[in-house]
């Protein structure tokens, strides 16, 4: 939790019932984990298992794997908004701006050839 820099403070914890299998046990007691990462407005809910210290632990896990996961897509995107930045700002090579200027003549000339058709 320190490594991702998430405070026990900023995580807000409940319990719910769960259902599915486990019989009377999971019906009575509160076993499922609600926790709400309150800076990033994440989520998790777990209720795997019939023991509320275990969905715990695993509702941790899976809080931090989301949080993880949300970080280092910003840092990927941040790195391929700078790489393309930095290949708008490279300079040509000598071919390519040779072949760019012609296709733009090219297109040029066509353009012209659209032009009106008078009647003499």
């Amino acid at each position: 939790m320190a490594a991702l820099g998430v405070r026990e403070a900023d995580i807000e914890e409940s319990f719910t019932r769960s259902g599915g299998k486990g019989g009377q046990h999971v019906n009575k007691t509160s076993t499922a984990v609600v926790l709400l990462h309150r800076p990033t407005g994440l989520r998790v809910r777990c209720e795997s298992e019939r023991s509320q210290a275990l969905n715990r632990f695993f509702a941790r896990r899976l809080l931090l794997d989301k949080i993880e996961e949300r970080q280092q897509g910003l840092v990927a995107a941040e790195r391929t908004r700078i790489e393309k930045i930095r290949r708008q700002k490279r300079k040509r090579s000598r071919r390519a701006r040779e072949r760019m200027l012609e296709n733009k003549a090219h297109q040029s000339r066509k353009k012209q050839l659209r032009g009106r058709v008078f009647d003499d």
